[in-house]
């Protein structure tokens, strides 16, 4: 586990077949639940990805069909400044934390 974030104590309720359960394959309940509720975190970012290009909001298909320069050329006068390109920051994908600001 890279950097060892800081803990909170959490009180959950479960059913005893799957302390059971837990118990059979791990010593420690908490790193088995912390694991599973990892795994669980990285499906649902990744379906959530999957569903925003199944579905992308109709204004970003339409600004990604015209490009960006097209688009900022539409914007009325005195609006230019509200976007520039050179101004961005570059992010990298980590299907872990979502996008982030490479390292180095």
């Amino acid at each position: 586990m890279p950097g060892a974030a800081p803990s909170e104590r959490v009180t959950v309720t479960m059913p005893a077949e799957l302390i059971a359960g837990i118990d059979r394959f791990e010593r420690t309940r908490s790193r088995f639940i912390a694991d599973a509720v990892r795994h669980e975190l990285k499906r649902r970012r990744r379906q959530e990805l999957l569903r925003s290009l199944e579905e992308p909001h109709p204004d970003s298909l339409t600004t990604a069909s015209l490009g960006l320069e097209s688009w900022s050329q539409g914007l009325t006068a005195g609006d230019e400044a509200l976007l520039d390109p050179r101004a961005g920051v570059a992010l990298r994908w980590s299907e872990e934390q979502g996008w982030q600001e490479p390292e180095g």
